[in-house]
């Protein structure tokens, strides 16, 4: 069974949507170790609420990146793991990091990249330059990661109509409850190995 690990920075409504796959079976592996980038979050309490490993590694601790790298790296190691997801993880991860876990970094990002993404697109940010942009279509997209902002090879993307009444508020909800859906799915075809990475396409393998 694969191990997973999940790093957040946040409340962890995306981890709550991964607990609830993998106790219900959906996603076939385990979440063996839960690490956020602040402490006090939310998501640390809902990893403990299901006796999951939690953790805060924050850059604010070490001297400098290199420790920091070197520390959550460990980690990593310590837990076996398999397959990073990245649910609302505020930092970036480290050439070394991403090397060392080559197409086995998954990412969340609600828009359709590569629309609304790269440096400086995360969280509100993004569903307010929709509103602004005056765009007509949104939506959400799980990738792999790699060196750059948001420019790793896409698995699964779905869209999200912007309603002429929308605030960012209202279309962040909207957007949040299609992450819930489809990261799940992602990393479900992960763990049983139908992703196929083919240059900066990815092929799902059918049953």
């Amino acid at each position: 069974m694969k191990n997973i690990a999940v790093l957040i920075s946040g409340g962890g409504s995306n981890l709550q949507s991964l607990i609830d796959s993998v106790e219900s079976g959906k996603i076939k592996a385990r979440i063996s170790v839960v690490i956020s980038s602040r402490k006090g979050v939310y998501g640390l309490e809902r990893a403990k609420r299901h006796n999951i490993p939690a953790y805060c590694i924050q850059k604010r601790d070490f001297l400098n990146d290199k420790d920091f790298d070197k520390a959550l790296l460990e980690k990593l190691k310590e837990y076996e793991i398999d397959l990073v997801v990245l649910a609302g993880y505020l930092n970036i991860l480290s050439p070394q990091i991403i090397a060392e876990y080559e197409n086995r970094i998954i990412n969340i990002h609600p828009s359709l990249i590569p629309s609304f993404c790269g440096k400086g697109y995360y969280g509100a940010r993004v569903h307010q330059a929709v509103i602004d942009y005056g765009v007509k279509i949104t939506g959400v997209t799980v990738h792999f990661v790699d060196e750059g902002a948001d420019t790793g090879p896409i698995i699964l993307q779905k869209a999200v109509d912007v309603k002429d009444y929308d605030n960012a508020d209202s279309l962040a909800e909207r957007v949040l409850n299609i992450e819930h859906e489809i990261l799940p799915k992602a990393v479900a075809l992960f763990v049983e190995d139908r992703l196929l990475v083919d240059g900066r396409v990815v092929r799902i393998i059918e049953n």
